[in-house]
């Protein structure tokens, strides 16, 4: 477990004491509830309390602001996954039921594949997808996208060299 120094500790209470309520209220706003922007702001200022050390800001508004808009566009990419993740279990010839701590680790799992492969580049994510959910052969792959059998190659080792980076965290 790593310390937060004390002049770490001291820059994040000022931090704190002077723009908490200027951010809950610009969340409060985009979000139109209250106990959702209460979560963010406070999120925002773990963020920051995860740093292991932060120099005094020029605009702490505006970073504070960038950390937000990021945390927001996370919610938003999780419950739009989690909806899409639903609506399929209900599209299910029989029901399809999971305790909570199921359905989490699916949808940590999921999201953890959004990720991945929103990092790969769109060809290297296309090839990776017909290779994986279609089964095509890297021939098939090649043919159907216009590119050469070494393209092909070449993206899927970097996608699947991507696939094992992310198994090792």
């Amino acid at each position: 477990m790593s310390t937060v120094s004390p002049v770490h500790a001291n820059h994040l209470s000022t931090l704190y004491s002077e723009h908490h309520g200027w951010l809950y209220g610009w969340l409060r706003g985009k979000l139109g509830n209250r106990a959702e922007a209460a979560d963010l702001a406070q999120d925002t200022f773990l963020r920051l309390l995860g740093k292991r050390e932060a120099a005094p800001l020029r605009e702490p508004r505006g970073y504070l602001a960038t950390i937000a808009r990021g945390l927001l566009i996370d919610r938003y990419r999780r419950q739009a996954l989690e909806q899409a993740y639903m609506e399929a279990l209900a599209q299910q010839a029989e029901p399809v039921s999971a305790c909570a701590e199921t359905h989490a680790i699916i949808i940590e799992t999921l999201l953890a594949i959004d990720r991945l492969l929103d990092r790969l580049g769109a060809r290297t994510r296309a090839i990776f997808l017909l290779a994986q959910i279609e089964e095509l052969s890297h021939a098939d792959i090649s043919q159907r996208l216009g590119v050469s059998l070494p393209t092909v190659k070449k993206h899927l080792v970097r996608a699947y060299t991507e696939c094992l980076m992310l198994a090792a965290t």
